[in-house]
């Protein structure tokens, strides 16, 4: 069984902050943001997911990520999710 790499998009609910990242375990990777365990989410906590996305190669995952993280991935995020 081959294993997915999720690109997601975390909104905080406390702030209308956005966190872009790759998991291969999506339920863990939240529960880490919520925890405090990740310092570039922990003082915007409480996180939902709002859009995940899944990919069955590594380096597909990561370009899409870089790519959301980019001036114009911003954009296409806030059109289309």
């Amino acid at each position: 069984m081959t294993a997915f790499f999720y690109v997601y998009i975390l909104i905080s609910d406390s702030e209308n902050r956005h966190y872009v990242g790759v998991t291969i375990d999506l339920n863990k990777r939240l529960e880490d943001h919520n925890r405090g365990a990740v310092f570039h989410t922990s003082k915007y906590r409480p996180w939902k997911i709002q859009t995940a996305i899944a990919f069955d190669s590594k380096e597909k995952a990561y370009a899409f990520e870089r790519y959301l993280k980019s001036h114009a991935g911003r954009e296409y995020a806030k059109r289309h999710f």
